[in-house]
């Protein structure tokens, strides 16, 4: 019996079940343990010398792709956290490794269906058997439950009981194959190892997943012509064509991620070309006998298993060899400034806390010069959006935030440390500082936002709206330079400077506020540009209350006076009524709110004029509607009088017919 169109289209509905339940099993895996598998990834891959982080890599990459199914998604895990410099290539070369070992997790499951029918619980465990039961459990815990967690429980059951059904699909086509002689004899030319590769490869290739192209490999078995020498070239075929989805996953990456990806094409061409030449090398001269046994599907998973798992044996020891080698076939990025200046906070500089506070340090006025110019480039992309300047933004505050995670850790642990009192200090300002610096960053970030948001909605402001808005962005750079200034070089000058213009800026944010309500009433201003203008002030007036914050840090290890901190950020007790603050806090509320206020002024006889016009527009409205209504009235009246004047008229004109007739008797 030969295979028809309709078997065909079977064919490819089984292939589709397959894949849509391995698919839904992965996915609903990888819900129910949450971030946890990226966290396990991220953290989990270093240990206290070389070797040990390797096998824990390799561990952890075998485990996580068991779990979610797919080899590719775990390689791609990965390229997303060298590109995003979590990881170290190092790191993720043996955790490649271990997830081609656990991309042969499908095939050992599929095996249960080489399971005998002889006892009732063999029978019970077939595929076939408890297929159906599973897809019908998990469908009345997806109708019935509430919680995700059932959901997701749910959904690796039906998953499972899919990827079983499109396995049995598959055997049911093929099943009519074991009679035809045209089939056996094709594939025994499999057993070509060239046409063999290919035939994995490209299979591999199309539908993008090796535990598919596995498990119809397994399928194939049922029909009892699967012998090792048809079966090995396919393998083999197979691992070289599960590249590809890692390939397209790392396009548009940087240099560092594309040597991951290029670290798991070497793994599996270097395991083709070992078993190839050991195989097929030694044949030349041993004949074989296994060569053309039949084989099933527990076989085929474990000649899978075996490929990878003794070339990730063979090839783990010489992990960096590897990384070496991906570096010379595609080449290596410029040291990042990510990695660059996270480098300098070394832990073994920790012995030493004042050099290691040094080094922290450092890498914080690195962090200021970021966050200075990203404050600079979201001002800019607030009247010109263009997405250059938007990358450049967003790469720094990449930095900022990875620095701030990096230092967090680093200070914490030189604060366990034994420190001298002035250590203790610095570490404390560090520490308290490193956090406002980080949400000064977001505010930043957030102007890059609402600058897009003005270019995608066309959002434009008056003239006195846009020169309010530069004004106070003039305010916020001066607040940002004279607490970095004062940040840097320990000036107490520079930090009595900085509340009285953070109060400044907020006065002034306040005005400009009040200004945007009339501008509304006149119609100069509208609601969107509204609700722009509220991001914007309130992101400028979080800025100066950071750098506020900032001040207070260095104040407090710069002086020994004591701080009263239970009504705002106050240096020292009597600082805001002091006649310095108040003379500085004049001066700023000149440079800043005074023009701001004078322009308003200049501009309020046409502002009450547009008011005033608008009023009489609406009572001119008002008028109209109200000549209309009494008309409309009258016209009601004058209806309801009319059925009366003609009662009342043919009253009258009866009585005058009752008199002529009473003449005329």
């Amino acid at each position: 019996m030969e295979v028809d169109f309709f078997s065909i289209l079977t064919l490819l509905g089984g292939v589709g079940l397959f894949l849509f339940g391995m698919n839904m099993m992965g996915d609903s895996l990888k819900n129910l343990a949450g971030g946890s598998l990226e966290r396990i990834l991220e953290k989990l891959t270093t240990g206290k010398s070389q070797a040990t982080g390797a096998i824990k890599g390799f561990g952890l990459g075998t485990g996580v792709t068991a779990i979610i199914q797919s080899s590719a998604a775990t390689t791609i895990m990965l390229i997303g956290f060298v590109n995003a410099g979590i990881m170290k290539l190092g790191q993720a070369i043996p955790v490649v490794f271990g997830a081609n070992v656990g991309s042969t997790a499908t095939a050992q499951i599929l095996r249960l269906g080489d399971l005998g029918e002889d006892m009732f619980i063999l029978k019970l465990l077939k595929p076939s058997s408890f297929a159906p039961v599973l897809i019908g459990i998990g469908a009345f815990i997806i109708l019935f439950a509430h919680k995700k967690k059932h959901k997701d429980i749910a959904g690796i059951l039906v998953g499972l009981g899919i990827l079983f059904l499109g396995m049995n699909t598959m055997e049911a086509v093929f099943a009519p194959l074991k009679e035809s002689e045209a089939f056996q004899n094709l594939f025994i030319s499999f057993s070509n190892p060239l046409l063999g590769i290919l035939i994995g490869l490209v299979l591999t290739a199309i539908i993008q997943s090796s535990s598919a192209s596995v498990g119809i490999l397994q399928a194939l078995s049922s029909t009892g012509v699967v012998s090792y020498g048809s079966s090995i070239p396919i393998i083999i075929g197979i691992n070289i064509g599960k590249c590809f989805a890692i390939l397209l996953g790392s396009i548009g990456a940087n240099k560092k991620a594309k040597r991951v990806a290029m670290s798991y094409l070497l793994f599996n061409i270097i395991g083709a070309i070992f078993f190839v030449v050991v195989i097929y090398g030694l044949q030349l001269f041993i004949t074989f006998p296994f060569i053309d046994k039949i084989i099933n599907r527990g076989v085929i998973a474990n000649l899978h298993f075996m490929f990878n798992f003794i070339i990730a044996i063979l090839l783990l020891p010489f992990a960096n060899k590897i990384a070496d080698l991906t570096g010379k076939i595609i080449g290596d990025d410029k040291e990042s400034k990510i990695d660059k200046e996270l480098a300098s906070l070394d832990p073994m500089l920790l012995d030493t806390p004042n050099i290691a506070l040094t080094q922290a340090q450092k890498v914080m006025f690195s962090m200021t010069d970021s966050i200075k110019e990203n404050f600079e480039l979201g001002s800019q992309l607030l009247s010109e959006y263009n997405e250059e300047t938007a990358g450049k933004l967003l790469e720094n505050e990449m930095f900022i935030d990875k620095c701030e995670s990096a230092l967090n850790e680093y200070l914490l642990k030189i604060t366990s440390k034994r420190l001298h009192s002035s250590e203790r200090k610095l570490a404390s300002e560090l520490l308290n500082s490193v956090s406002d610096l980080e949400r000064i960053g977001d505010h930043c970030e957030n102007l890059l936002i609402v600058g897009r948001k003005i270019t995608d909605e066309k959002i434009s402001f008056s003239t006195q709206g846009t020169m309010e808005i530069n004004t106070l962005l003039q305010a916020t750079a001066n607040i940002i330079d004279t607490t970095f200034m004062a940040f840097k070089n320990d000036d107490l000058t520079a930090v009595s400077r900085i509340e009285p213009l953070a109060q400044s800026i907020t006065e002034v944010k306040e005005i400009i506020k009040d200004h945007h309500v009339i501008r509304l009433q006149t119609g100069d201003c509208d609601i969107d540009g509204g609700f722009a203008l509220v991001d914007i002030l309130t992101s400028l007036d979080r800025i100066g209350s950071h750098c506020s914050n900032i001040g207070l840090h260095i104040a407090k290890k710069l002086t020994t006076d004591s701080f009263d901190e239970m009504h705002g950020h106050i240096y020292t007790n009597g600082y805001k009524t002091s006649e310095e603050y108040k003379a500085l806090y004049c001066y700023y509320m000149s440079l800043y709110s005074d023009p701001i206020t004078e322009k308003y002024k200049a501009s309020l006889p046409e502002l009450e004029h547009k008011i005033s016009q608008s009023d009489a527009n609406k009572s001119s409205a008002s008028k109209s509607v109200d000549l209309n209504t009494a008309k409309a009235d009258k016209n009601e009246q004058q209806a309801k009088k009319e059925p009366k004047l003609k009662e009342i008229k043919k009253t009258k004109i009866e009585k005058v017919k009752q008199k002529k007739d009473s003449k005329k008797k």
